[in-house]
């Protein structure tokens, strides 16, 4: 029987990096991999800074991406519920390359298995096998987490996420759009696909009875609320895509390691998407874990508690810090009170007048 050093559950983009980064080191890696539900359409599109895509360069996935996957973000516009409340950015005022990439999900994920396919050191698997270390990269519902009886502090915000993929009448000119409207959080992401230059990716997060409403509506009436929220600043909408929904929620494993084993990504935290920061999350602990490996003593196994506690150290600061960004955020904006509501907007809009202080908040939106 194969031994193997490194065994990853979940075939997700956090455990396909996870098991290439491994594997880049020579270390023999299991992916536990199950066949993908082809009757479910996936319309998610993840907004990655610019440590995720260095990441996914290093790994000779990125440059392996169609052209119509992977949209550059020049500029942010992001208004707030009064028209005190505005904040832009500008990769070109930032000096930035860019500010983040949008890039499809579901083409990302098949770029990702097809060097997942490739990799020496890399053995697709049915079912959890012995390994050194076991990584757990199985998303929030994680069920080997639960079984090791790691306490999982989650907070349900009572909210839902639409998403889906829209076309518009007005080229987006690679700008990303986000309009914060007490109650609802809505975000329209430049897309080039199914129309280059003219398409978007809608995430747009409200509480649960409006959204099951929305959801039961038919393509015109929910294209018609759509361009009511957003203004028209984008023309006309269309909707290219069926529409997606699901639970929002703040979450946090208390322990992320242990003996042999380790979490990583959603099964170690989840954050409300309005940041757009959940998957460059993951990224981050993939990349961390990576580095601590690779600099582990010679003596040391790989399933060490001690070495993984070196880890753990290095991501839940970061992580904790943008969970409670996302959640002051979300809560901030659901307050009612007309004095709460003027000081929120006028707070943005001076945060708009202070460059030095909107390029730090850039950067570590980019992971710099």
């Amino acid at each position: 029987m194969k031994r193997f050093d490194v065994c990853v559950l979940g075939a997700g983009v956090v455990g396909q990096s996870l098991a290439l980064s491994l594997a880049r080191q020579g270390f023999q890696v299991a992916l536990v991999s199950q066949p993908a539900n082809a009757s479910r359409v996936d319309v998610r599109a993840y907004a990655l800074n610019a440590a995720s895509v260095a990441l996914l360069k290093s790994l000779k996935v990125w440059d392996a991406l169609p052209p119509h996957a992977a949209t550059p973000v020049y500029d942010m516009h992001i208004e707030g519920d009064a028209p005190s409340g505005l904040l832009e950015f500008s990769a070109w005022q930032q000096r930035f390359g860019e500010l983040a990439w949008i890039v499809d999900a579901p083409v990302l994920e098949q770029s990702m298995a097809a060097a997942v396919r490739y990799a020496p050191h890399v053995t697709l698997v049915a079912e959890r096998v012995e390994a050194s270390l076991t990584a757990l990269c199985e998303g929030k519902a994680s069920a080997t987490r639960e079984a090791l009886g790691v306490t999982w502090d989650r907070h349900d915000y009572g909210h839902t996420a639409i998403a889906a993929r829209l076309s518009g009448d007005v080229p987006h000119a690679n700008t990303a759009r986000q309009w914060f409207r007490q109650p609802d959080v809505l975000a329209l992401l430049p897309f080039d696909a199914p129309q280059p230059g003219h398409s978007h990716a809608l995430v747009w997060s409200m509480p649960e009875a409006r959204a099951q409403d929305l959801m039961a509506l038919d393509g015109a009436a929910f294209e018609q609320l759509l361009q009511e929220a957003t203004g028209g600043a984008c023309g006309a909408l269309h909707l290219t895509s069926e529409r997606a929904a699901w639970p929002l929620m703040l979450a946090r494993a208390r322990s992320w390691c242990g003996p042999g084993w380790v979490l990583l990504g959603d099964a170690a935290h989840v954050v409300h998407p309005l940041a757009g920061q959940g998957l460059n999350l993951g990224l981050a602990d993939v990349a961390a874990l990576a580095d601590v490996i690779s600099q582990r003593e010679a003596w040391r196994e790989l399933g060490d508690a001690r070495l993984l506690r070196r880890y753990e150290r290095q991501r839940q600061a970061p992580t904790i810090a943008m969970g409670q960004l996302t959640d002051g955020l979300l809560r901030l904006f659901s307050h009612e009170q007309p004095a709460l509501r003027e000081l929120r907007n006028r707070g943005m809009t001076l945060v708009n007048h202070l460059p030095p202080l909107k390029r730090w908040l850039a950067s570590r939106a980019l992971g710099s």
